[in-house]
């Protein structure tokens, strides 16, 4: 336990904050003129980008595992702005014996260059040794 998952970094561009895929529907995800007008210091990142780039970190990590009984659960604390590049981290709190393997709990979070969360959470998966 305490071993620490080798993070991800990316930027919030804003050319991927208004694709289709990520948030086109809202402006406040990809207007700079919209998002000010609402009161947001800048356009915000929709939170399944951020879930994205923790799912990437885990899926490096585990594999396989990762898409076969594994859960993450996220909570958005903070909203991330165009422009800010964002890293994720994640370590092992618990490792619990499960079959011919283990079942590890892994503390995850994504945060920007200042430090400050911007999405907590957890994933579960199975690992067969």
């Amino acid at each position: 336990m305490g071993y620490e998952l080798i993070g991800v970094k990316k930027k919030a561009a804003i050319q991927l904050m208004g694709s289709r895929v990520w948030g086109r529907f809202n402006p406040n995800h990809w207007d700079p003129v919209y998002a000010a007008e609402t009161g947001l210091k800048a356009p915000i990142q929709t939170g399944e980008m951020s879930s994205a780039y923790l799912a990437e970190m885990c899926v490096n990590h585990f594999g396989r595992n990762f898409f076969v009984n594994a859960r993450m659960v996220c909570k958005y604390v903070a909203a991330t702005l165009a422009n800010e590049v964002i890293t994720t981290h994640g370590i092992v709190s618990e490792k619990t014996p499960k079959g011919n393997g283990f079942r590890f709990k892994v503390e995850i979070w994504a945060e920007n260059e200042a430090g400050e969360k911007k999405t907590v959470g957890w994933v579960e998966a199975d690992v067969e040794v």
